[in-house]
Formats: C-alpha cells, structure tokens, sequence
C-alpha cells in the first residue's frame, strides 16, 4: 500500500471515530432529554412509581458518560488530534460531564416527585413548575440541537434563554416562601419544590455550558465567564472578518 493510501485510510478511519463519539453523545443527550420529561411527567401525575423508574435509570446515564470518555481518551492516546477535532474531543468530555449532571438532577426530581406523590396535590397541579419545565425542556432541546449541527448562532440564542429560567426560578421561590409564611402546613410541600425548581435551574446551566463548548468548538474561543453581549460582538466581528 503506498504511503498517500494509508493516510487516507488513516484519515478515513480517524473521522469515523469521531463521528461515531459525536453519534454516542447525542444518544446520551436524547436518554437524557427523555429523562428530564419523565422526571417532570412524574411529578405533575403524581405517579410515584414513574419517578423512582427515573432515579434507577440514572446508572445508563453513568454507563454512556464512561463509555464515552473512554472512546475520548483512546482517541486522544492514538491519534493525537489537532485543531478543531481536538476542540472536538476536549468539548464533548465536557459535554457528556454536563450531561451527566442533567441525569442527576432528573434523578433528584424523580425522588422529590415520589414523595410528593403520596401527599395530596395542590389545586394548580404545580402550574408554575410546569410551565419552568416546558421552558427547560426547550432549552435541553435547543441545546443538543446547536450540538448536532454545530451551531454557534443557535447556541448563543439558546444561551440567553438561562436568563428567562433564573427569572422563573426566582419568582417560584418568592411564592413558595410566601406560602410557607402564611400557611405552615405547606412547608413540607413547598421546600420539595423549592427542591425541584432548584434542580431545573442547574439543568439550565448545564445546558448553557454545553452551548459555550458548542462555540469553543466552532470559533476555537472559551466564552465561559464572558458575558453574552462580548460573546455576540466578537463572533459578528468574526464574521465580518471571515471573506
């Protein structure tokens, strides 16, 4: 075999690897959007046996993040990558960590949802966490989205969507301290979804931070700890550079 035909099977093998790591993270960011909907079904139903049914799943969730940071670091050990593809294996290493973070606050919201089920529900049904749920869903969604294409623009959209989660966060704590104040007997309810919108706005984060590895990957620029509005600047700065 002459030297040009090894390296192009070398080349054709190398991205082939690639490819099929960035396939094993999106099945992973999938289980765990599916997760996220159970965990939320569960609570919302009361269905106590579907929440625990989410914290037993959580070790698949464990299982994919070691498969795939082993298929990282193999990578890494035989083909040295340089540039974007090892942009690429460095940001999905923290892409399947950030993941795996989301699969554990599901596994928290599924417990909470376990529990609460077995007290009466009030008389929303928890509208407010609903409605926190839809917009952290969009957002897990959105973000795995901007992964799979490799979309810098989606992502710094989706990013901005944090702010819109804090805000409903916030304003679920407000409102559950202010029950807790005026009635006792709603304590117990309301630090457990105190607990479950808590969880949902890490989820947010986590979601935000892998939207910033998505932009590391394709502008080969760390925006963590950046504001959104420098990030905006400098990436149509970029684009107006780029012929």
């Amino acid at each position: 075999m002459q030297a040009a035909d090894i390296s192009h099977h070398t080349s054709r093998r190398f991205n082939e690897d690639l490819e099929r790591v960035r396939s094993k993270v999106l099945a992973m960011g999938g289980f765990v959007e599916d997760q996220l909907s159970r965990s939320l079904m569960s609570l919302v139903d009361a269905d106590s046996s579907l929440g625990r049914a989410v914290a037993r799943d959580d070790y698949k969730v464990n299982g994919m993040e070691v498969s795939i940071d082993e298929d990282c670091s193999r990578i890494l050990a035989t083909r040295s990558p340089a540039a974007g593809d090892l942009r690429m294996i460095v940001a999905t290493i923290k892409t399947i960590t950030d993941l795996e973070r989301i699969g554990d606050e599901c596994e928290k919201i599924g417990l909470i949802a376990a529990r609460l089920a077995t007290i009466e529900r009030p008389a929303d049904r928890y509208r407010e966490v609903k409605h926190l749920g839809r917009t952290v869903q969009m957002l897990v969604h959105d973000t795995l989205d901007a992964f799979a294409r490799l979309d810098a623009d989606a992502a710094l959209k989706t990013c901005r969507q944090d702010r819109v989660v804090d805000e409903e966060y916030e304003a679920i704590q407000r409102q559950c301290i202010t029950f807790m104040m005026e009635d006792p007997r709603t304590i117990r309810r309301a630090l457990d979804v105190m607990w479950v919108v808590r969880s949902l706005e890490r989820i947010g984060d986590h979601a935000k931070n892998i939207c910033e590895y998505v932009i590391y990957m394709v502008h080969g620029k760390d925006v963590r700890h950046t504001s959104l509005d420098h990030i905006e600047r400098e990436l149509a700065e970029r684009a107006v550079r780029q012929p």
